[in-house]
């Protein structure tokens, strides 16, 4: 397993709030749900998107932005275009005075818009997961993140286009999922581009000493791995592996180990039931009391505190 796909499997989509939208000008959204990710792609027209404080930025068919929370932005047919829609958490849906437009805005089965047959259409996907391990990817972002057709094309944006408007048993599986693969595959061509700031983490997997060391690391939590067990298992001494380890990621291994080891924690602790022994077992602690000492030090509460403080798993309907 590599880091990515570790950052991923854990806080996956469940019941994200999916919808095609279609717009004729003028057209402007104010987008303040504080969602942790949202990932917008052009069928057909373009459009601006404004993070608060930042300079409009244009999309076009095929390009595809993500956006990271809790950031408020706004998209709309131009930059100067006054915003007619506001979206609040919960993805409530009111004009700028309050007045709600669920209703006005609904074009049918996960459609919305000001007009059925308008030139602007986007697929829009809406993640509403909280993890700490979610929070160790967005950290990697930046608000907005946008990668252009011309670089990176999908088929699966045909399939989610598809899928979106059916009304069937299992749909909302189909559509988390598939919107899983799309985040995915954005995530890597943005990192991949040749001036993307990507995480540490994220370039030294394709070094040849690093990157299997964070694939053994990411494989087996559980393991009380140490600096040494972790050099001979790839090959180098403890002082080789050190070094390039922290040059290439920021942090030593065992730093690095920390940090996954009580993200993971985190995570399962608002995404599951899993009592605090048996979620110190599978993240590599002897005891619940060994969490309980280095999770508070991390995230100045305890692991009881934390999941109290969770929001009720419950689906968000799409």
């Amino acid at each position: 397993m590599d880091a990515l796909t570790d950052l991923l499997d854990g806080p996956r989509a469940r019941g994200a709030f999916m919808l095609r939208a279609s717009l004729s000008p003028p057209w402007s959204l104010r987008i303040q749900d504080e969602a942790p990710l949202t990932l917008l792609s052009m069928v057909s027209g373009d459009a601006w998107l404004t993070v608060d404080g930042a300079e409009p930025r244009r999309v076009s068919p095929g390009d595809m932005a993500i956006f990271r929370g809790p950031d408020h932005y706004t998209v709309g047919d131009a930059p100067g275009t006054e915003p007619q829609v506001v979206i609040h958490p919960g993805q409530v849906c009111t004009t700028p005075d309050g007045t709600s437009m669920s209703e006005a805005m609904d074009l049918g089965v996960r459609a919305w818009g000001n007009d059925p047959d308008g030139s602007a259409v986007m697929l829009v996907g809406t993640y509403q997961m909280r993890g700490a391990v979610t929070r160790r990817l967005l950290a990697a972002l930046p608000p907005l993140a946008i990668v252009r057709g011309d670089d990176w094309r999908s088929p699966l944006v045909d399939v989610l286009g598809e899928e979106v408007g059916r009304d069937e048993p299992g749909q909302d599986i189909v559509l988390d999922r598939l919107l899983d693969l799309l985040l995915v595959g954005t995530l890597r061509a943005w990192f991949a581009r040749p001036d993307a700031r990507a995480p540490g983490w994220y370039r030294a997997h394709g070094d040849a000493v690093v990157g299997p060391a964070l694939r053994l690391l990411h494989d087996d939590l559980s393991h009380p791995w140490t600096v040494a067990d972790l050099a001979a298992a790839v090959g180098v001494s403890r002082a080789a592996l050190a070094q390039r380890f922290t040059k290439l990621t920021g942090e030593p291994p065992m730093a690095y180990l920390t940090g996954i080891r009580l993200a993971q924690a985190a995570d399962l602790l608002r995404e599951s039931d899993a009592t605090l022994e048996t979620v110190a077992r599978r993240v590599g602690y002897g005891t619940a009391f060994a969490l309980s000492t280095a999770f508070k030090r991390e995230h100045g509460v305890s692991p009881q505190e934390y999941r109290s403080a969770a929001p009720a798993r419950t689906a968000v309907p799409g």
